[in-house]
């Protein structure tokens, strides 16, 4: 069996690596221009002292009768001090080597020159006999005649300082580098706290602890974060539809179902009538689901707005409910006129006019009355009135809301009513809830024109 590692990508060993190669990058080359500067300054350095010792170089050269006899000055200065120098032409010719490179064995002075002559000093030149030179051509004229002077000196005094420097430079980098490091792994650290944070609350969100992100995230995470959050809610949003969608189509089909069991129960209609009366149920079943659906989907406001004439809604839901509560023998009115039309879903009105016509036959005692027509402002009111116990004021506010009941007595689930109000309010409309000329409750919808 061949075991296979393979490392997990991460984005902060890749800043990590990026920033310290840079830093790593920038510091090298800066130690090296520095070591070559200081080489270049230290080469300087000796071509000054050697310029200021030009009168010693003169006194020599007067030893060996190259330069005339009356310059006073050179008697002045006439130090023993035996330089490795050599004459040369102007196409480095020796014409004259001094003593001291002599008992060196330094031999072709000028020719060696000549081949580094061309390049940037400083200037090293590898002698016969293996040592390390410093090389200067000091330009002379001598009798009315241009020469270049070529001086050597020893280079093992200025490489060791130049190898301390350089040695010296580059532990100072390799100090830098270290704090550098560390800086790096404390900005890392500090930098993606926020990250783990991130990472934290969004843990915390799957497992049901919090519902969004806090607020507090640095600038460049804000945007992601608010997207979160967005995303969040629209799931949060979406969930709660469905779940709500569920609720409300489990709520509308009980009353069909109940529908359905009061017409296999009617020992007055024929098995024809039954079953016809059975089948429109079950197409209004049809219809419930699709309808719930296609809302869970979009949500109210993806529905189409659309006129829908109330009254054979009134009148089928009625017949249904008859049949559920026929023992309690009510009187029914409609006062809805054929011409009636509400600008609204097919499937929002039957769930309008089914939730409240439903509370009215069960609630009530002996009387239901709906009434439908659009008033002289364009609006569209659908008002539901019954003879029962009705709406203690302190309830009016709260039965609208999924899960408050205001009759705790018969079964149900407080759900009627919130999806009325939530059908309503999608359409910019209102729902009321006063007391009837019955003695009950009155529930008056106002939608307004589309």
């Amino acid at each position: 069996m061949q075991l296979s590692f393979k490392p997990k990508k991460r984005l902060l060993t890749r800043m990590f690596i990026t920033s310290l190669s840079i830093i790593a990058l920038v510091g090298f080359g800066l130690a090296w221009s520095v070591t070559i500067l200081h080489a270049q300054n230290s080469y300087n350095k000796e071509t000054s002292q050697l310029i200021a010792e030009m009168p010693q170089i003169a006194a020599e050269l007067r030893e060996y009768d190259l330069i005339p006899a009356d310059n006073g000055w050179l008697n002045e200065n006439n130090k023993q001090k035996r330089y490795m120098m050599a004459s040369c032409t102007q196409t480095f010719d020796e014409v004259w080597i001094s003593s001291s490179a002599k008992d060196s064995g330094l031999n072709n002075i000028c020719q060696r020159f000549e081949s580094i002559a061309d390049t940037n000093p400083p200037y090293y030149l590898t002698m016969s006999d293996e040592k390390s030179y410093f090389a200067y051509m000091l330009p002379v004229e001598l009798n009315q005649t241009q020469y270049n002077m070529v001086v050597l000196k020893d280079a093992d005094s200025v490489e060791n300082e130049f190898i301390r420097f350089k040695k010296l430079t580059y532990l100072r980098l390799a100090v830098v580098m270290l704090l550098a490091v560390v800086l790096l792994v404390s900005a890392a650290y500090w930098g993606m706290r926020p990250m783990a944070r991130l990472k934290s609350e969004l843990q915390a969100i799957g497992d049901g602890k919090k519902e969004a992100l806090s607020e507090g995230y640095p600038h460049e995470l804000e945007g992601v974060t608010q997207a979160l959050n967005q995303l969040l809610s629209q799931s949060s949003d979406q969930q709660e539809r469905y779940q709500n969608a569920m609720n409300d189509l489990a709520h509308s089909l009980k009353t069909r179902l109940a529908a359905v069991h009061a017409i296999t129960d009617d020992n007055s209609l024929t098995k024809a009538d039954a079953s016809e009366k059975i089948m429109q149920q079950v197409g209004q079943m049809d219809q419930l689901v699709k309808y719930q659906l296609k809302r869970a989907l979009v949500g109210r406001q993806g529905l189409v707005h659309e006129q829908t004439p109330v009254k054979p809604m009134i009148d089928q839901l009625s017949q249904m409910l008859f049949k559920i509560y026929r023992e309690k023998d009510l009187k029914f009115t409609a006062n809805v006129s054929p011409e009636v039309s509400f600008p609204i879903n097919k499937g929002d009105l039957m769930e309008l006019c089914g939730n409240l016509m439903e509370n009215g036959f069960r609630l009530s005692i002996s009387e239901v009355i709906v009434t439908a027509c659009i008033d002289h402002d364009g609006n569209a009111l659908l008002i539901v009135e019954d003879d029962g116990p009705g709406v203690e004021d302190a309830l009016k506010e709260r039965i609208i809301q999924r899960g408050v009941r205001a009759d705790t007595q018969s079964p149900g689930q407080g759900i009627g009513l919130a999806v009325c109000n939530e059908i309503v309010s999608s359409y910019h409309g209102l729902l009321s809830i006063t007391e009837s000329h019955l003695q009950g409750a009155k529930f008056t919808i106002k939608i307004p024109p589309q």
